[in-house]
């Protein structure tokens, strides 16, 4: 007999009624099995643990939540070797401490409206289970009440041993060894280099959104971090740099809806890098890029368009408005309300970059030489009152229609004729008098001919147009004629292509000269960057930069490429460094030409020379010298043909 499902199974639903004898040959072997919970174990490691920083963020995040006020991180080799996290925590009894390995293990879920009110970090009850499935895992724990605390070995969710040990109150856990059962993912892995990035990445934002917990790194034996307990500032400083110190505004607003603190910086610390921005809800790092976008909006014309503000921002609210279980890392949230999170954020930064001066505003309370005029410091005395009250000033201003009769004053009486001179300079430059005669000879010749365009093509043409028939368009485009028509040409795109053929040139005969600068530039980069930027300085030195490292995280420019504007060498240093923390992998062995691009585009901001004709005919000249002439480095158009007939044809 057959129930109805195997029915189903073997080709279709028949009517009960109808009788049907199956023969072994129309049975079909069972194809969906349960999975072993090994097995799904290292599936559900796929989406937590991705690679040694992901299992840094969930062991610290554990730390964090076991109450935690000291935190050493310990890695080797990236943390393909070691990762090791210890705390001084209120640590674990032997059977939480077995149990906390187990799939949705979680001391922080006991119903589902839970999921509503989660202001701690590690709730899934994944983190430890999916680590311990690809890697080796030791646990030392110890609650303070107990005498002797518990050892705990797995491999592959396999538990090897449990037994009593010594250890310090807290939790010691040791992850080795990561994906040393899944050869793919560990083949997978990138350079120690990049690997170490991400973990200082991880690193940063949990301690950035925790100054009240010590933290310490160290790294394959050397000491990276040391943080104390203390103040946002000084742990936003410690972590990133000195260079911030001075350019923290800080952010204060408190609603019923949301509260909003932290910092953001002044203009002149928005860099041409990501990463210097960093989210925080609840105490949880995310990213948003809409938040992002309100932040930016509000720093609109003080910083360029190139440029990317820092903050560190932490934003509170009811947790039943946001649901953090939205991503396997929980870095993406979802917000109830979008547009009132966006609104009230950049009302928050625009409010704080006015109120310490950062944006155009007249606040004479700020000013500490104006506060220590006599004027302000002496008291006013009715006989000062008095004699105010005489004044010229104060009688003008105060009868009506009187405000505007300034002849009263003897001294500002031939105004008019100042006007008069100024209007009709004797002696005035030349620019203004082909100026003004510019003007007035388009008049009449609108006058004799009736027709203003005509006077005002004939303007033009004496402005723009030079002897050597080529044409300069609002500062940016150059037009010529050619013998089948006109050809257009944009400026600074030829001029990247000259300057990145010249580069070019020289990389591959390894003469390219560097200027020396007088009093070495220091560069101050995060240590992320800092690591990044190590592993170019050949490349750098082989374009003209003489960098040495000058400290931690510190950087002494002594040299820059010959031509390359002062003030400049700080925007390619951030734009390389840019580009370095997104290239894709297969872009190592492109990196030459990207960085050429980049030096070739800061470079080619030189409008002064195509002002004189003799600078035009040299930027054509040279343009089409070089071996691509038709496609700027980052593959835009440098110029297009426009042939007669398409000319004529736009004129009907």
């Amino acid at each position: 007999m057959y129930s109805l499902s195997d029915v189903g199974r073997l080709g279709g639903v028949r009517h009960l009624s109808t009788p049907y004898i199956y023969s072994k040959s129309d049975v079909v072997p069972d194809v969906i099995q349960l999975l072993s919970d090994h097995i799904a174990n290292q599936i559900a490691a796929g989406e937590v643990i991705q690679r040694p920083a992901s299992a840094v963020k969930e062991l610290l995040e554990n730390a964090i939540d076991a109450g935690a006020t000291e935190i050493q991180l310990i890695i080797k080799d990236a943390g393909k070797e070691l990762i090791q996290v210890t705390d001084n925590g209120k640590g674990m009894s032997p059977t939480d401490a077995r149990m906390s390995f187990e799939r949705h293990a979680t001391s922080k879920i006991r119903n589902i409206e839970d999921l509503f009110k989660i202001r701690t970090m590690g709730f899934r009850g994944e983190a430890l289970a999916s680590i311990a499935a690809v890697t080796q895992v030791e646990l030392k724990t110890r609650q303070a009440a107990n005498d002797a605390g518990t050892r705990i070995v797995i491999e592959g969710t396999e538990v090897k041993l449990q037994e009593p040990c010594a250890v310090n109150p807290g939790t010691t856990i040791s992850v080795k060894n990561l994906f040393y059962n899944v050869p793919a993912r560990r083949h997978f892995l990138k350079s120690a280099t990049t690997e170490l990035r991400h973990i200082l990445d991880e690193f940063t934002r949990v301690a950035l959104a925790y100054p009240g917990i010590g933290f310490r790194l160290w790294n394959n034996g050397t000491e990276q971090f040391h943080l104390t307990q203390g103040n946002l500032k000084e742990r936003v400083v410690a972590l990133l740099g000195h260079s911030y110190e001075k350019n923290l505004v800080p952010v204060e607003e408190n609603t019923d809806i949301l509260n909003i603190h932290g910092f953001i910086g002044k203009p002149a610390a928005a860099t041409r890098t990501r990463g210097m921005q960093f989210f925080f809800i609840n105490g949880r790092f995310i990213r948003n890029a809409y938040l992002n976008h309100a932040v930016v909006n509000a720093y609109d014309g003080l910083i360029e368009k190139e440029a990317f503000p820092f903050y560190v921002l932490f934003l509170e609210v009811d947790p039943a408005r946001v649901d953090v279980n939205v991503h396997p890392t929980k870095q993406e949230v979802k917000f109830e309300d979008d547009r009132m999170m966006y609104t009230y954020l950049n009302s928050a930064v625009k409010h704080s970059l006015a109120r310490y001066n950062i944006a155009p505003s007249l606040d004479f309370t700020l000013s500490p030489e104006i506060q220590q005029l006599s004027s302000v410091q002496l008291p006013y005395t009715e006989t000062q009152r008095q004699e105010t009250q005489r004044g010229y000033l104060y009688n003008t201003f105060s009868d009506k229609d009187q405000a505007h009769f300034i002849e009263r004053k003897d001294s500002l009486k031939r105004w008019k004729d100042l006007y008069e001179i100024a209007k009709n300079p004797i002696d005035g430059s030349q620019s203004a008098v082909g100026s003004s005669q510019f003007s007035v000879n388009s008049l009449q010749a609108a006058d004799d001919s009736g027709s203003l365009q005509g006077a005002l093509l004939s303007g033009a043409e004496t402005e723009s147009k030079g002897s050597n028939g080529m044409m300069l368009i609002h500062g940016s485009l150059l037009a010529t004629t050619v013998k089948s028509g006109m050809m257009l040409i944009h400026i600074r795109r030829a001029q990247e292509r000259i300057w990145y053929e010249r580069l070019l040139t020289e990389w591959n005969s390894q003469n390219t000269p560097s200027q020396q600068v007088l009093f070495p530039i220091s560069y101050e980069a995060s240590p992320q960057d800092a690591i990044l930027l190590t592993e170019v300085l050949a490349d750098l030195a082989r374009i003209g930069f003489d960098i040495a490292p000058f400290g931690q995280n510190t950087f002494a420019v002594q040299g820059i490429p010959s031509g390359l504007p002062a003030g400049e060498e700080k925007n390619v240093l951030d734009e390389v460094v840019d580009h370095l923390k997104h290239e894709s992998p297969d872009a190592v062995n492109k990196r030459t030409e990207l960085l050429l691009a980049h030096m070739a585009r800061r470079l080619s901001r030189n409008k002064h020379a195509i002002m004189q004709p003799e600078g035009q005919q040299g930027l054509i000249d040279e343009l089409f010298a070089c071996s691509q002439p038709e496609y700027a480095p980052d593959g835009k158009k440098v110029f297009v043909m426009i042939r007669k007939d398409e000319l004529e044809g736009m004129l009907g």
